[in-house]
């Protein structure tokens, strides 16, 4: 089995600040990615900056990202650079001083062009990516789009090739001279717990939770 190449910075994705947490293992952007539910896209609309919350899924090394059709901010995406950010916020990181007080976190931002994908094989391959992040199991249990939904889909794919990881973990990083103040330190741990599963008021009654969202929930429990 080939290993997965290293990341290659390149000028925009350099890090710069804070270069230590930078990781060069291509694995660690796929893991980032892989645990996120949700990322962020930036992109110039009509001259100015637009960063938005979007649903994306991996496959190999393509980020899929949907939306509407209609979205002004798809459309302006397509065949330009755009920047796509997926963060996730571990902890709180409580410090003997103010300055040092920070947050533990996994972030991957990615740089490329975005391509509309216009192949019908590939846009299924791009929704399935997108649902199976969200909800694993669940394109095989549900009725797939059908041509009227698809027509109002828009799917943008964007190569991972260009990319860059931050990782932060640990205690506060207080100076040496804080260190005998008498004043708490240390990290509050943060994440993302699921409820119990709510059923649609429609659903018949006694109507069971499928594996798919039990095994869903756990998950995000872990």
């Amino acid at each position: 089995m080939t290993a997965d190449p290293p990341l290659s910075p390149t000028p925009r994705s350099t890090v710069r600040r804070g270069a230590k947490r930078a990781r060069t293992d291509r694995a660690d952007l796929y893991a980032v990615l892989d645990a996120g539910l949700i990322g962020h896209l930036g992109v110039v609309v009509d001259g100015a900056p637009v960063v938005l919350p979007t649903g994306y899924g991996r496959r190999g090394e393509t980020l899929y990202l949907h939306g509407s059709t209609g979205a002004a901010s798809l459309r302006a995406s397509s065949g330009v650079p755009v920047s796509f950010t997926v963060t996730h916020l571990d902890g709180i990181v409580y410090a003997r001083s103010a300055f040092h007080h920070s947050v533990n976190y996994r972030c991957a931002v990615v740089h490329g062009t975005a391509r509309t994908v216009t192949d019908e094989d590939e846009r299924l391959l791009g929704l399935e990516a997108l649902t199976e992040q969200l909800a694993p199991g669940s394109w095989s249990a549900t009725r797939l789009p059908d041509r009227k939904e698809l027509a109002a889909t828009a799917v943008l794919a964007l190569d991972l090739t260009e990319a860059s990881v931050k990782i932060r973990t640990g205690p506060p990083g207080d100076d040496e001279e804080d260190l005998a103040l008498p004043v708490w330190a240390g990290v509050l741990p943060l994440r993302t717990v699921a409820g119990e599963p709510e059923p649609c008021p429609l659903l018949p009654a006694g109507e069971a939770v499928p594996p798919r969202v039990r095994d869903r929930q756990l998950s995000l429990r872990a």
